[in-house]
């Protein structure tokens, strides 16, 4: 059977043109898919350089002491007739706290004031407050039986309350302009202080000196309470400052850089020379920032020198 070539030809050519009929047309991108291809950098967060007072302070911690603290002893052997004092209790100068009936008086006593009654005999000896102030240490109670010398009680005099800053020896230099300093405690109250002395003695170990910080407050502060003393070893009245996040370093902190906006959607590293650090921001020293920089905040970690971005708002 023979096949007729202008039938096979024009099949051929009728395929061909069905085949060009169905390939779907060139698709071009719409303005919002351009947008969204764009849009797919690292995400990040922006800040701006604030200008204004900075300092850079070391906090240390003060313990709270009464530094004179007088002890009550007793001065012959024998029993505890009376006891006027407790613990917490407030006592002055002078007032009577112990009654002390000796030894010998228990057994002499009645006999001598038999023989004579004009002697008056009674082997008691009274022991008085050597000091104003509280009682902290108590140890025996009516009845007991001391021996001279043995210590009844501990008086705290609360005029010599006080706090100690225990302060690292090369912060020294620094203090001189510090002495008067706010104490925090644990509650949130702010305390004013001055330094009045230093202790003669440095620790041995942590090589730190103890200074006396006298607070002027009537609130009743208990014994070993820690406060938060801030010491201002530098400050600025008026710096160019960003958020610490915002300033990067490398593993061994031999250099700091920022992200900073070029353009709306690309940051690129810039080298920074940095100052004072407090707890939350980072003094920049150059290049000059201006308030109207946009500086990466947020997802500014690992980055290239050159680097697309999207804003978060």
């Amino acid at each position: 059977m023979r096949v007729n070539k202008t039938m096979v030809i024009s099949f051929l050519f009728a395929c061909i043109l069905g085949a060009c009929k169905s390939a779907p047309p060139e698709k071009k991108d719409t303005p919002a898919e351009k947008e969204e291809a764009v849009a797919s950098g690292t995400p990040v967060t922006l800040t701006s350089p604030s200008g204004g007072a900075m300092s850079e302070t070391v906090e240390l911690n003060a313990v709270s002491t009464f530094i004179l603290k007088t002890t009550v002893k007793a001065n012959a052997n024998g029993y505890l007739q009376v006891v006027n004092a407790a613990l917490n209790k407030y006592v002055t100068k002078g007032q009577e706290l112990f009654v002390i009936r000796t030894k010998e008086s228990q057994s002499l006593g009645n006999t001598i004031n038999a023989l004579d009654t004009s002697l008056h005999f009674d082997g008691v000896i009274r022991i008085k407050s050597p000091g104003t102030g509280f009682i902290s240490t108590l140890a025996y109670r009516a009845g007991d039986y001391v021996q001279d010398g043995e210590q009844l009680a501990v008086i705290t005099d609360t005029k010599s309350f006080a706090f100690l800053l225990d302060l690292p020896y090369e912060l020294k230099p620094y203090l001189e302009s510090n002495r008067n300093l706010e104490l925090k405690l644990p509650d949130g109250t702010i305390l004013n202080g001055h330094v009045e002395m230093a202790m003669p003695t440095v620790d041995a170990v942590s090589q730190t000196q103890s200074y006396m910080i006298k607070v002027d407050t009537d609130k009743q502060i208990p014994e070993n309470l820690i406060a938060k003393v801030s010491l201002v070893k530098k400050s600025k009245s008026n710096t160019v400052s960003l958020p610490k996040a915002a300033v990067l370093t490398d593993e061994v902190q031999s250099g700091y850089w920022i992200m900073k906006m070029i353009d709306s959607v690309t940051a690129v590293k810039m080298p920074v020379t940095k100052g004072l650090e407090t707890a939350d921001r980072v003094e920049i020293l150059s290049p000059a920032l201006s308030p109207k920089d946009k500086i990466l905040l947020t997802g500014n970690y690992g980055l290239p020198d050159t680097a697309k971005i999207t804003i978060i708002h």
